[in-house]
């Protein structure tokens, strides 16, 4: 920030002046608080003592209490803090900036916004913290809900390329296939240069795997089976590589050849709910499938009573007990069952030449079609072009949605990989916000920095090359990239318990839901019962029959007067100072009652987990429908309703937590401002850049009191 408009100058003012105690009285001082805080004040506001403005003293207390609130998570504290300081100085830039930080990770988005934007109004429209806060309220204006898989309007356009050849150095050749990874990077089968390439989100190669000790022959297709290894179709080699999730060759399925199990030219791959693999054996004309150990079950796709018979088989995608085949020749996509059986034509007509096909949800397909990427519904039929490569050596073989939410095509014609970005993400950039700084071994300084595109998505994968942290303009000495929160496998969950008269019947499922929550592998941080008076339960010693006992609660705490809101605000609450990976999974019969948003309404229960990256789960103890309230906040989240005794159990769901997507990064740096004994005011400002896109935030802190 800087001193142009009201509540500029990050280090003027309230930061040179002490804490407490006596004053001695600096005739300059003054000066330097009209400096920073420009502006008449009336009789009313203004109480000076010896020429000090005792209003800006006052302010400047309480906003260095708000923000040191707000950087241990203390978010009401921070507000109250930050209320009086515009008492004391009402219409302060600075001071509203902030308390519109601590609206919004309170949950009380509208407010929040309020704030921002009568401190972008105090600080000027068009200077560099006003433009900044005008940002990010129109940001938080546009955001939509979570994770969304796929908006029905979306377009994408080309953002960026990761070209095959760099001056005249081949880094891969003929891409055919792209396997998206949780970290954020993708395998790239290069079928050209016989290998796999794996490339980070900057499009910097990280690594490559060529195979047994006689390589791979012309490698194609790759998919993941469900225990995590990895299945690569040769084509020249008429086989199947079987691939440990790092990429290492372990087996080989099939041979090359005309009879049962055997293969000519296999290329694109599937596997089942269930793990079996599913090879087009495009030479044979058939699809061949395998259970996931490679013993050959049966092959299908030949001409029989009402099918007249693959002609060209190209991409092939499983799901919901069905096979969906594309077939490059009749130009169709044909539905079998998982036994083979020929169930009729998905798509009939409109397609060039397709190729791959990709499940990005229960009920969408991504398909590959010459040079279009299409987005097919399941159900309807429907088929929407999402993008298109304009260039004019294109042939797009294989694509997948990465963890960012954009789409990697193999552009097979031109050698390269195409990424395609939705377009309104193109212009709107990345949503950068500062989550909290930490001083307390001042010089060393530690950031931790939440990284978001623009529809509340977190984006993974980022490095040291990403990130440029300054102070006041000049790029800080020795910063050290920590980590990304994305890499991470361990996850906390609190356990919210519904006391409602309801449940009180059902206690020993609620104790059976404890175990196959522990079971999940993420740690319990606290117990909380949604009673009357939520409050968390003893869990001391952390044995098996301690949190049953905990599960079951106390029998008078069960009450018609339980209340939700409360409950979830203080396990969420809970969850603040733990790890970025982070859920409450409430346990409950599915009813909320009467009571259930007294205090907190949904919409802001919801801002309250999003805005602070925890995930809500709801496991029902009970054959009753979840309330849509409920629906709500774990599609807002991320989360999902799961019925405690559903056949596969809920446990691989919870499992999964710590491989859940966080844009969280932890930065470290040493700072070269004074402190003037700890009472300055030291703004750092983070920026992010990946590949045409980026983002910016600005905070402070203050050091520690010497």
């Amino acid at each position: 920030m800087n001193a142009a408009g009201a509540g500029s100058g990050d280090r003027a003012g309230w930061d040179r002046v002490p804490a407490g105690g006596n004053f001695l009285v600096i005739p300059a001082l003054l000066a330097v608080f009209l400096w920073c805080f420009p502006g008449s004040l009336s009789a009313q506001q203004s109480d000076t003592l010896g020429g000090v403005d005792r209003n800006a003293l006052n302010a400047r207390e309480e906003f260095r209490l708000g923000v040191q609130a707000y950087n241990r998570y203390a978010f009401n504290e921070g507000i109250l803090s930050f209320e009086r300081a515009l008492a004391f100085r009402p219409g302060e830039g600075l001071i509203l900036d902030w308390l519109g930080r601590a609206y919004f990770r309170s949950g009380l988005e509208d407010t929040a916004l309020r704030q921002w934007q009568a401190a972008a109004e105090a600080y000027g429209p068009s200077s560099g913290d006003g433009l900044l806060v005008t940002g990010r309220i129109e940001t938080i204006r546009n955001r939509r809900s979570l994770f969304p898989v796929m908006d029905e309007d979306i377009r994408y356009v080309e953002a960026g390329r990761y070209p095959g050849t760099s001056d005249n150095t081949v880094l891969y050749r003929q891409p055919t296939s792209i396997l998206a990874l949780e970290d954020g990077s993708a395998w790239v089968v290069a079928y050209g240069s016989n290998e796999l390439v794996r490339i980070d989100v900057n499009g910097m190669i990280r690594q490559r795997r060529r195979g047994p000790l006689n390589g791979f022959d012309r490698p194609y297709d790759l998919v993941r089976g469900l225990d995590g290894r990895l299945y690569l179709s040769e084509f020249r080699g008429g086989r199947v590589s079987v691939l440990s999730a790092d990429g290492e060759w372990l087996s080989y399925i099939g041979s090359k050849g005309l009879g049962d199990g055997q293969l000519i030219g296999p290329q694109n791959l599937a596997v089942d709910e269930e793990g079996y693999l599913y090879v087009v054996d495009y030479g044979n004309r058939r699809i061949s499938k395998f259970d996931p150990d490679g013993k050959f079950i049966l092959s299908f796709g030949d001409r029989r009573s009402g099918f007249q018979g693959l002609l060209s088989p190209t991409g092939i995608a499983a799901g919901g007990g069905r096979i969906f085949i594309a077939d490059g020749v009749s130009r169709r996509i044909f539905v079998f069952d998982q036994n083979g059986i020929y169930r009729g034509v998905l798509v009939e007509e409109g397609l060039s030449g397709p190729e791959s096909l990709r499940f990005l949800s229960e009920r969408q397909l991504l398909a590959a079609d010459t040079n279009r990427l299409l987005l097919i519904d399941i159900d309807s039929a429907v088929v929407r072009e999402l993008g298109v490569l304009g260039n004019s050596r294109v042939r797009i073989v294989g694509a997948d949605l990465d963890r960012n939410g954009n789409i990697l095509a193999a552009n097979f014609q031109a050698g390269e990989v195409a990424l395609m970005t939705p377009l309104n993400e193109m212009a709107a950039g990345l949503f950068v916000q500062i989550d909290r700084v930490v001083s307390d071994n001042f010089p060393e300084v530690t950031v931790e920095v939440q990284v978001q595109n623009r529809r509340r998505r977190p984006v993974v994968g980022l490095n040291a090359g990403n990130f440029l942290l300054s102070e006041e303009g000049r790029a800080v000495s020795e910063q050290n990239f920590i980590g990304g929160a994305y890499r991470a496998e361990s996850s906390d969950v609190v356990i919210l318990m519904e006391r409602s008269l309801e449940t009180a019947s059902r206690r020993e499922d609620l104790a059976a839901a404890i175990r196959d929550i522990q079971a999940g592998g993420s740690r319990v941080v606290s117990l909380v019962s949604a009673g009357e008076q939520p409050l968390r339960e003893r869990l001391e010693g952390g044995s098996t029959a301690v949190f049953a006992a905990a599960a079951r609660g106390n029998p008078a705490s069960y009450t018609p007067r339980w209340r939700f809101d409360r409950g979830l605000r203080l396990a969420a609450t809970d969850l603040l100072p733990e790890s970025k990976k982070r859920a409450v999974v409430f346990v409950g019969g599915g009813a909320l009652g009467e009571l259930a948003f007294e205090q907190y309404s949904l919409s802001e229960l919801a801002a309250y987990l999003t805005n602070n990256g925890i995930r809500f789960y709801t496991v029902l103890v009970e054959d009753n429908p979840p309330a849509e309230e409920l629906r709500y906040l774990c599609e807002q989240t991320g989360g999902q309703v799961l019925p405690l005794y559903r056949p596969e159990g809920i446990k691989p769901v919870l499992e999964n937590l710590g491989s859940a997507p966080s844009g969280s990064y932890t930065l470290r740096y040493r700072s070269q401002l004074p402190t003037d004994f700890g009472r300055a005011y030291l703004s750092v400002e983070a920026e992010v850049y990946l590949l045409e896109r980026s983002g910016r935030d600005k905070i402070g802190y203050f050091p520690p009191l010497e």
